[in-house]
């Protein structure tokens, strides 16, 4: 890559997908939120253009794309609507971690109706005891013949009750990290169940549920690796995780500040458009600045881990925290700016308000990024 510019390759994908977005997801964005409608006949169209398996091998129906092309993808989407975007992140970093840790049957037997999306994958790390301080994670999966038996529940996970298989973390051994494997369950399994559909401050186009595990049996050959290695296999699918959910804030936060460009073009105040005022024209620039900023953070790290460097998780780490900071920050400027006009509904800022402030939580709180980048700089 040039430095400071994108090759036309990766502009093109960015410009696919922000035509798709444009015309098949922003127009319906408010309606989605409002009816707290799950557009999975949408998110099946981006799957036929190649964005259901992003960074999934071509061998088996995935793009074979960087994790740089997946975050112009996710950012671009998210001009239409970050909800929408980040559901599709997450389904994109289950069916990576399947690439990645399944054996070649189950990348054959999975992975080309999830890069499809014939099939929709979901992630369970979290639990109702344990959200930051994963590795203490209590579901357990007793080993009963050529089956698992998983006790437990895992809390927070989008696209529950939807989702055909669930990328599951488990206890099958000791205490902490070593003890954690890695199963795909399938929604079908005996003893699989859901919590009732989460009401929430935002992220309203796709469903969240508590996922119980009741004596629910699951096939050995449906453990990804070895048992042991589940919370390595979990810690590897967040950092591209977390970049993703760090482009689905600047796409966001530029769909707010775009709107307050045209709305500030047409407001009056004082016999003077809004956009005139110096004061405001100051803030829009510090809005923009902050954005590009991110911009660069993120597009370095996704590059990094591209490269697979050995700082590649500190640097993703950076660029979550600081885009999705940076994200909410513009976004709820951009409210402000619309002022009354910014806090209904028919003008979308709040909803972007709404969906980006959960960025800030997810794939890992913004204070475990800062954990994970001060234990970088002190182990180093």
């Amino acid at each position: 890559m040039t430095l400071f510019t994108l090759p036309e390759d990766q502009i093109a994908i960015r410009d696919m997908a922000r035509s798709f977005a444009a015309e098949r997801i922003a127009p319906h964005a408010l309606d989605w939120d409002a009816r707290k409608h799950f557009p999975l006949d949408v998110l099946r169209e981006a799957a036929a253009l190649g964005m259901g398996g992003i960074y999934v091998s071509e061998e088996h129906g995935g793009s074979g794309l960087t994790r740089l092309d997946a975050a112009l993808i996710f950012e671009a989407l998210s001009l239409g609507c970050p909800t929408v975007a980040a559901f599709l992140s997450i389904h994109n970093m289950a069916a990576w971690m399947i690439d990645r840790f399944g054996s070649e049957t189950q990348r054959a037997r999975l992975l080309p109706g999830l890069c499809r999306m014939d099939q929709v994958a979901a992630y369970c790390l979290t639990e109702p005891g344990s959200g930051s301080d994963a590795a203490s994670l209590r579901t357990t999966a007793r080993r009963d013949g050529d089956h698992y038996i998983l006790d437990g529940a895992k809390q927070f996970i989008s696209g529950a009750g939807a989702a055909d298989c669930y990328v599951t973390m488990v206890r099958t051994g000791e205490a902490g990290p070593k003890g954690i494997s890695t199963l795909v369950v399938p929604a079908d399994a005996p003893g699989l169940s859901f919590g009732p559909n989460e009401r929430k401050m935002g992220w309203n186009a796709q469903p969240t549920r508590a996922v119980i595990f009741e004596g629910c049996r699951v096939p050995v050959e449906n453990r990804l690796g070895e048992e042991g290695i589940g919370f390595r296999i979990a810690m590897a699918g967040l950092d591209g995780g977390r970049l993703n959910i760090g482009a689905c804030s600047l796409g966001g936060a530029q769909a707010a500040l775009d709107k307050s460009l045209a709305y500030m073009a047409e407001r009056k105040a004082f016999g003077k458009r809004l956009d005139e005022f110096q004061a405001l024209q100051f803030r829009l620039a510090d809005m923009a600045t902050e954005l590009e900023a991110a911009r660069a953070l993120l597009y370095g790290a996704a590059a990094s881990l591209d490269r697979k460097d050995p700082d590649a998780t500190q640097r993703s780490a950076m660029a979550k925290r600081f885009a999705t900071d940076t994200g909410f920050r513009v976004a709820n400027e951009a409210l402000q700016l619309h002022g009354g006009y910014g806090y209904l509904s028919e003008y979308g800022v709040e909803k972007i308000v709404r969906d980006l402030r959960v960025h800030q939580i997810l794939e890992g709180t913004n204070e475990i990024m800062r954990v994970i980048v001060a234990r970088g700089l002190v182990g180093n």
